[in-house]
């Protein structure tokens, strides 16, 4: 199995064979988790092996054997790098964590200081001509010490059919020692060491956004159980227990508040910067930070499906895909290194044996030529931005499903919305109240919201909803209430009867005069809901609904446009009217109404074809078709929303529409960065191959050349960390 394939699962193991999980240290490219996969995937008694090189992990499937785990773990070492185990199905002493990668690091870091401090001291005594002599014993020792792990490294990549980095360093630091060159050979094994330990810490930094999701949910949680409360870890926890969750603690698992209130900080989920107030009935995530108040909560999902760990694992998934630009990457420096190491070795025989220069002259070159052919820097050109990148949106509340999605977000040139629910809030509300009658202004809301109280309709959840938040007061009594289907409702509100419901149903039993008619008209031409009061003998009020746009769909829009969409377009199933009201306030190029689902299928099918790449973006449970069709599918509000979570390429954590612009843009800089490090890398590397062969480059300068281009090309990847949400 190779880097970037989903492992395989624990429920897919043969009876003897277990899965073990190894977080592997000092990984700084692609090609050292490719390198490791080879190397574990030779050993006997391994079936299947897959390493992450974001996020450092490696599954490997082998024979349920303790000593199994040595081996793994060994070989793992031998090629430069440092396992830790995290995770087995073997159980009791077998599944004992492996810590050496810690000491082993440290004797890295000492090894280098000591080649350094060597390194100095050698050029002093031959540069002041104090100890020539002396000068060539402290340069081998420099490069023994600073280049041991590399040679280890480099040998057994070779055993496995690879030209790593390590082996190439480490065979351009005996030839500089077999031709005398002794300073060259140690600053080379310095620098490279220095360079690793520089791309290992730096490349930390695009991890650890990942890492960050992983830490905010607590380790235990308080649970009630027959009676009492007991203090018990996450795994020991079931479906339909109750939490207890106590101020400034975090919320363990997934589930539905029963008991108390409070804000709740979602950040780590959905991204919101604002707490939400909760109280029962309201979702709450694993992971969420609760800021005032206690409360408790149901349990609704276990803990490796809480939407904090499947966004984890989702996010892991995503960076391990390989974009096309990678893939391209890739398979260039699968023939290029080969291609130049035997360019290397041509330069280094036939020149010499054609008269044209001497031998030690010709093998300088082919030595320079071999450091300048590692690739480095440009296989970690791209996934150090798709890391950088995936990891920054994860942390802003949208999950981007690969390198892929990343890359063909950042090419969209449509992008399509729902109307209800994505532009709109899919609600109704009361945008407008009108006296009729004799009743004052503040009559009628009063007496209509009494009368709806009683009801569950949404309309009238709307009506008492506008109450609530103009007036402060209880509502009045109502008696004799009774509700008509389909119609409206009847009932005795402070001693006098009344009606609420359709004007068609009214007008069978009131005469609505021509103004009230026309009034009534105007507002359904709009796309309103009219809802009419009447008293015993008259009508007395005008209530007119709409689902109204959410407050941030215009300046997201704007935004989306600024970010180099050029065509926006509403896609509804809703009448004319209705689409035609809510899109005269927003910068829309086309209106598409009255659609069936299959209608929505073919206009995504229409654009594409009109208008290059189309997003279509929705709730994700609605639109299905659509979303497929289109070339990015985007899916709002995933975080309570499984369906989003698997089915959308691109999932908004929350209901928050700016984040659509803040995704957008972030892909467009995320494709910029990406050619912008592959031209560099590429530039890089004929810049050097030229001053070779004209004879103006040498070993040491090669070197910090390579190690300088990979360092930058993570600096500008790692630049996608700091991009934030417009507020």
């Amino acid at each position: 199995m190779v880097s970037g394939e989903s492992p395989v699962a624990a429920d897919e193991l043969k009876p003897d064979e277990a899965k073990s999980v190894f977080l592997v240290d000092g990984m700084d490219c692609g090609e050292c988790a490719r390198t490791v996969q080879r190397v574990v995937s030779k050993l006997d008694g391994v079936r299947a092996v897959d390493v992450n090189f974001s996020t450092t992990k490696m599954t490997v499937i082998h024979t349920a054997a303790s000593a199994e785990l040595g081996a793994i773990a060994k070989a793992v070492s031998q090629v430069g790098y440092q396992p830790t185990l995290v995770d087995s199905t073997l159980d009791g002493e077998a599944s004992t964590a492996l810590a050496q990668g810690s000491s082993t690091r440290r004797l890295r870091t000492v090894l280098t200081v000591v080649s350094g401090v060597l390194l100095a001291g050698g050029m002093v005594l031959e540069y002041g001509n104090f100890s020539p002599s002396l000068a060539v014993w402290l340069y081998l020792i420099s490069i023994l010490s600073g280049g041991f792990y590399a040679a280890r490294a480099g040998l057994f990549a070779l055993k496995s059919w690879t030209l790593d980095m390590n082996f190439l360093m480490t065979v351009a630091a005996i030839g500089a020692a077999v031709i005398g060159q002794w300073s060259e050979g140690a600053a080379v094994v310095f620098l490279f060491a220095v360079g690793n330990w520089l791309q290992a810490r730096t490349m930390e930094r695009t991890r650890r956004s990942i890492r960050d999701l992983m830490n905010v949910t607590p380790k235990q949680a308080l649970v009630r159980r027959n009676g009492s409360e007991v203090l018990l870890p996450l795994h020991e926890l079931r479906v339909g227990d109750i939490l207890i969750v106590r101020p400034g603690e975090r919320i363990a698992m997934d589930g539905v508040l029963t008991d108390g209130s409070s804000h709740v900080n979602q950040a780590a989920v959905t991204g919101e910067s604002i707490p939400v107030f909760k109280q029962p009935g309201d979702a709450v995530y694993a992971g969420s930070l609760n800021e005032q108040g206690a409360f408790e909560f149901r349990v609704t999902k276990r803990v490796e499906d809480s939407t904090i760990q499947r966004m984890i694992h989702l996010v892991e998934e995503a960076q391990a895909q390989k974009a096309p630009s990678q893939q391209f990457v890739d398979r260039f420096a699968a023939y290029y290194t080969p291609l130049v190491v035997l360019l290397a070795v041509l330069i280094s025989i036939v020149p010499p044996l054609l008269g044209f220069g001497s031998f030690h002259d010709w093998l300088y070159k082919a030595l320079v030529l071999l450091v300048i052919a590692c690739p480095c820097a440009l296989v970690i050109s791209t996934p150090v931005s798709i890391v950088a990148a995936i990891g920054n949106a994860a942390r802003n509340g949208v999950l981007i499903k690969g390198g892929g999605i990343l890359e063909q977000t950042g090419s969209l040139q449509t992008l399509a919305f729902d109307k209800t629910g994505t532009l709109t809030q899919g609600k109704p509300r009361v945008v407008q109240l009108e006296p009729l009658g004799d009743f004052a202004p503040d009559e009628v809301l009063p007496v209509a919201a009494a009368l709806e109280s009683r009801s569950e309709h949404p309309l009238a959840r709307a009506i008492v909803a506008h109450f609530q938040e103009l007036d402060p007061n209880p509502l009045p009594t109502v008696q004799r209430f009774q509700a008509l289907a389909g119609k409206g409702a009847r009932g005795d509100v402070n001693g006098k009867t009344y009606r609420i419901g359709s004007p068609s149903w009214l007008a069978e039993s009131y005469l609505i005069e021509a103004e009230v008619s026309e009034l009534i008209r105007q507002h359904q031409d709009l796309g309103r809901t009219v809802v009419l009061l009447a008293d015993e003998h008259r009508i007395q009020g005008l209530i007119a609904m709409a689902d109204v746009l959410r407050e941030e769909s215009e300046a997201a829009l704007v935004q989306v446009s600024a970010a180099g969409v050029s065509h926006l377009v509403m896609l509804t199933g809703d009448h004319e009217r209705v689409a035609r009201s809510i899109a005269s306030a927003l910068p829309l190029q086309d209106v598409f109404a009255d659609l069936l689902p299959e209608d929505k299928l073919r206009a995504i099918q229409s654009l594409k074809k009109t208008h290059g790449p189309v997003g279509m973006i929705g709730d994700g449970l609605n639109d299905a078709p659509a979303l497929a069709a289109a070339d990015i599918g985007i899916a709002m509000g995933g975080a309570g929303t499984d369906v989003a979570l698997e089915t959308a390429d691109l999932v908004l954590m929350s209901d928050d529409l700016q984040k659509v612009p803040f995704a957008i843009s972030l892909s467009r800089r995320a494709l910029r960065v990406i050619k912008q490090n592959i031209w560099f890398s590429l530039g890089v590397k004929v810049l050097f191959l030229a001053l070779t062969f004209a004879g103006l480059s040498n070993l040491w300068m090669a070197v910090f050349a390579d190690t300088g281009a990979a360092l930058i090309v993570i600096a500008n990847g790692m630049r996608l960390l700091r991009q934030r949400q417009q507020v």
